[in-house]
């Protein structure tokens, strides 16, 4: 009787179990997708203070994705693409979006240009999730944030224009030589290094950062982006609770 009894109770807290995990709804996934024709090597790093996601980095076949579960407390950081990296022994190297030779950047952050997306995840009275892609750093592939299932302002952000194609001959980044392919599009700052396009010193707030005829080529043909240092990008959004943010390169 009482083995019966103890199999009834084992059964009945097995049901409350099931019953309850699926009543409690999946956190937050973030999933990477390479549209691009080719490799890519995604990185991740936290804002200070945050842990790292996916050790910081990996590799991203042509049309395929990889999906894993956000924090599920307040995280903050960015996610880029590395594009022609190339492995030789210990030796790990990227193009654009290098982290000091890692392939797991486990926390460093990458070398300019490198198109951003940048998030802040579950903060606010709604659980808000905020993104957005930022230029200001320059540009490498396009880039996209799509939200899913969020209540509220949940837009898509980004920007669609491979750049590499237009970018001012001021600006290029090229691979090996100087008759080699456009792998970047680097920023006014990164190219002139000036306190005025840096936004430094003087120039170091919304009164005295103003945009240049650098920054207004990205903004002209991604206006949903950063593309300075004090800029506001003309989508605005509070998504509160998505289920998913889906970082889409080459979209």
């Amino acid at each position: 009787m009482a083995a019966n009894l103890s199999l009834i109770s084992t059964t009945t807290l097995l049901l409350i179990l099931c019953t309850l995990a699926k009543a409690t709804p999946p956190g937050l996934i973030l999933t990477l997708v390479n549209n691009c024709p080719y490799t890519i090597w995604p990185a991740i790093q936290p804002n200070s203070g945050h842990p790292v996601l996916e050790r910081g980095g990996f590799s991203l076949s042509t049309l395929t994705h990889r999906s894993f579960p956000a924090p599920s407390a307040h995280w903050s950081g960015r996610i880029w693409a590395r594009t022609a990296c190339s492995h030789n022994g210990h030796h790990f190297s990227c193009a654009t979006g290098d982290c000091g030779g890692r392939l797991e950047c486990n926390g460093l952050g990458g070398a300019a240009p490198a198109t951003l997306a940048q998030f802040v995840l579950h903060h606010g009275h709604a659980d808000f999730s905020t993104y957005g892609v930022s230029l200001v750093d320059g540009f490498n592939v396009p880039m996209t944030v799509t939200p899913h299932e969020g209540k509220g302002t949940c837009p898509v952000v980004g920007c669609r224009a491979d750049l590499l194609k237009t970018c001012p001959h001021a600006l290029q980044v090229k691979s090996g030589h100087p008759h080699g392919a456009v792998v970047g599009c680097r920023s006014g700052c990164a190219a002139f290094g000036t306190d005025e396009l840096c936004c430094r010193n003087h120039y170091n707030s919304p009164q005295t950062c103003k945009p240049s005829s650098y920054s207004e080529f990205f903004k002209h043909a991604c206006p949903a982006t950063f593309t300075y240092a004090h800029d506001s990008p003309s989508l605005m959004h509070e998504c509160s609770a998505p289920k998913e943010l889906k970082v889409i390169f080459c979209h």
